[in-house]
């Protein structure tokens, strides 16, 4: 069998805490995270993205999203390479729970990293518990990687803000009970004139405009906000401070998607053996053809470099290091390794590996939007580039 998760802490990317906690992980996984059948069901995929919230925060593992011991975290600050961990062995069991998970981490990381006391106070508590939902609404119709092309905005109006405007491809959108909203208040042009709200779901002018369905079933939607109304204490950070409360957060959580395609791809691997040494054609199993043996190794190594990239990319930033070319690497490096191992597992699948219900195929469905989102493989390149002509 290939190196299972847990041979992973034995490198020195690790402290000796971090076996523990992989072993009671796996053990929690395997006995939570039975393989689902696969839905394209809204109703269906909502219910289970919101069980799964619930599950993760009676399971403790949502405190290792939050930072802050004083509201529920589990450390002062987030533990990358626990964070890495969790969404490595998450994606291997169910695509979902690790959707779940980051989403949690993503949608509160801006109020554990920069929110005031009281923000902290009433949302972290909420979402470490599994109780309250969070999502993430930077993305917009015309604003993706270009993040100071945001039109929605906020006027400043007394003692609070008045948001207009829509964002799309917002996860959790729809089930959410609260958006991290980034809005243009115009004290700068550019990225420099955005700032970030907490939005409660439940807010009067917030409205659901349109469920996305996409090629592996998640929660996402776009918001409109028509005259949504918040009070100046629900701003984190500065006015026009926007941008760097976005790149902040997205900063932790970059890596860990590293981690879930890493998680993605070991699966397939391991499908892979079990389907190879099970097989059989002209007389004996489809392991024994050199050319399946060629395959083997090429996935594996490919897993196994993308693995250092992204537990070095962890390591660093866990010593108080920045990281940004190293999570560029490991986001773009790790994300494209996954697609090509899963890719020669559905080819040496055969005709199963595009069944519905089979593991495999569900993988290829899974592995695809990591590629683009929290930036695009081209946008790392650009980042990884530009950091490297600086330097």
């Amino acid at each position: 069998m290939a190196p299972t998760p847990t041979d992973l802490v034995q490198w020195p990317f690790f402290d000796a805490k971090h076996r523990p906690f992989k072993a009671e992980l796996d053990a929690w996984c395997a006995a939570h995270l039975a393989d689902q059948d696969p839905t394209e069901d809204r109703a269906a995929v909502d219910a289970r993205c919101i069980a799964l919230v619930r599950r993760l925060g009676q399971g403790g593992w949502l405190a290792h999203a939050v930072a802050g011991t004083a509201h529920g975290g589990k450390e002062v600050q987030i533990d990358t390479r626990c964070l890495c961990l969790l969404r490595e062995t998450l994606a291997y069991h169910e695509g979902l729970a690790d959707f779940a998970f980051a989403m949690q981490g993503l949608g509160s990381g801006a109020i554990s990293l920069l929110g005031t006391a009281a923000q902290q106070a009433q949302y972290l508590p909420g979402v470490v518990r599994g109780e309250r939902i969070a999502a993430f609404a930077l993305s917009e119709p015309e604003a993706g990687s270009d993040v100071a092309a945001l039109q929605c905005s906020a006027t400043a109006l007394g003692q609070g803000y008045e948001l207009n405007g829509r964002k799309t491809w917002i996860s959790n959108g729809g089930i959410a009970d609260f958006y991290l909203v980034f809005a243009r208040t115009g004290e700068a042009p550019g990225a420099r004139g955005i700032s970030a709200f907490i939005v409660d779901a439940a807010s009067p002018g917030l409205e659901i405009e349109e469920r996305i369905d996409v090629m592996a079933p998640h929660p996402l939607a776009t918001l409109r906000f028509d005259r949504v109304q918040v009070h100046e204490t629900a701003r984190i950070g500065a006015a026009g401070a926007g941008f760097k409360v976005a790149m902040a957060t997205l900063d932790v959580f970059r890596t860990s998607v590293a981690a879930a395609a890493l998680g993605f791809a070991r699966r397939a691997l391991d499908e892979s053996l079990a389907w190879a040494k099970q097989r059989k054609m002209f007389g004996q199993s489809l392991a024994d053809f050199q050319i399946t043996q060629s395959k083997l190794a090429e996935m594996a190594t490919l897993l196994d470099a993308a693995a250092l990239l992204t537990y070095r990319a962890a390591w660093l930033r866990d010593q108080g290091q920045g990281v940004t070319r190293e999570a560029a690497m490991a986001k773009m490096n790790a994300t494209e390794s996954a697609q090509r191992i899963i890719d020669m597992a559905v080819q040496m699948h055969g005709g199963m590996g595009v069944k519905k219900g089979v593991v495999v195929e569900s993988l290829y469905r899974e592995i695809r939007a990591l590629r683009i989102y929290e930036g695009a493989t081209e946008v790392q390149q650009l980042i990884i580039g530009r950091d490297l002509l600086k330097g």
